[in-house]
């Protein structure tokens, strides 16, 4: 009996939705009926919007609920004292690069400059390559985890020496989270945000901004387009000396 009912409620459709699909359904017919090419339709469609009254509902955006620095320090500080180095440097790099977890996974040895402190991001987001760059007081602890791993291919490898899946690193994160005591989801994209909110607060400018995060943005495109990343580097290392993880 329990059973139909949870059945009962998994089939269940509110008469809202109900009423919404029967008429969209109604006028899918009308148009196959009418033989109502794509503009005509569109048009019909507007139409009735504006004679109805009718508008789109738009998306609020959630602000994002970034950690505090008590809680930044807290959750570093766990993963030191489980004594994992290799996720200590790969969530500490995530966080100091604002990398994306899908492109951080695909860092290959070969990709990373010591020198000049900086990471070549082979087809990142949209096909498109680019640098990122990591504090230069950061410079030996990567020169030492490259020193212990001479055969990786990949900059982070599993212990079946594979690059990281995304979901792995999710539930580092995660596992993390919950030893450092934390309630406030945690995800890895979260670093990124953090990062930059942080750069952006210590006063890089937009087309700055743009250059570490691989973002485009129209609005400071003309900007973007004549600044190049080696004078970013000055002002990014200037920024990150202060992080304190």
């Amino acid at each position: 009996m329990k059973g139909k009912r949870v059945a009962k409620r998994a089939n269940f459709v509110s008469p809202n939705e109900k009423a919404k699909s029967e008429v969209i359904a109604q006028l899918v017919r009308i148009a196959r009926k009418a033989r109502l090419g794509y503009d005509d339709f569109l048009y019909v469609a507007q139409q009735t919007r504006r004679k109805l009254g009718l508008h789109r509902v738009l998306k609020q955006r959630r602000l994002l609920q970034l950690l505090t620095e008590a809680e930044l320090k807290r959750f570093f500080r766990a993963i030191q004292d489980c004594g994992d180095v290799q996720h200590e440097i790969l969530l500490k790099l995530l966080f100091y690069t604002a990398v994306r977890v899908s492109e951080l996974v695909h860092i290959e040895v070969s990709d990373v400059d010591l020198d000049a402190c900086k990471i070549f991001i082979n087809r990142g987001k949209g096909a498109k390559d680019r640098y990122i760059l990591f504090p230069a007081s950061f410079r030996l602890v990567l020169k030492s985890h490259l020193k212990a791993t001479p055969r990786n291919r990949y900059l982070f490898e599993t212990r079946r020496f594979g690059p990281f899946t995304t979901r792995r690193i999710q539930q580092i994160v995660q596992g993390y989270r919950e030893k450092a005591g934390l309630s406030r989801p945690i995800h890895p994209h979260l670093f990124r945000h953090q990062m930059l909110t942080y750069l952006t607060a210590k006063g890089l400018t937009d087309a700055q901004i743009q250059l570490i995060s691989g973002h485009e943005s129209k609005k400071s495109l003309e900007i973007y387009q004549h600044l190049s990343l080696e004078s970013v580097d000055k002002t990014y290392q200037d920024a990150v000396q202060t992080v304190g993880i």
